[in-house]
């Protein structure tokens, strides 16, 4: 499973991704994607999200069972500490 959060995003970007994934409340998408369509939703986002930021969290064979990437300057960031990541606000 997938999730992308997305703030600040485009209608368009939001009906790109909504005809792959299911947008749960708005800017933020889940779904079952290979590991291949979920680097090409990533590399869409990063194309198409002008000014705004997205968040993108997947499955990972580590200590938490995910890991995250992100695209501009979300709310909240992500900090890596000693392989957990945890939010900072």
């Amino acid at each position: 499973m997938v999730v992308f959060i997305l703030e600040k995003a485009k209608p368009a970007l939001r009906g790109e991704l909504s005809r792959w994934l299911f947008e749960i409340k708005p800017g933020v998408f889940t779904g079952r994607v290979s590991a291949l369509v979920r680097e090409e939703l990533w590399t869409l986002i990063e194309q198409k999200r002008g000014s705004g930021s997205a968040v993108m969290i997947y499955p990972q064979r580590n200590e938490q069972g995910f890991d995250a990437r992100i695209l501009g300057t979300p709310s909240r960031s992500l900090v890596d500490i000693e392989g957990i990541l945890l939010v900072k606000t």
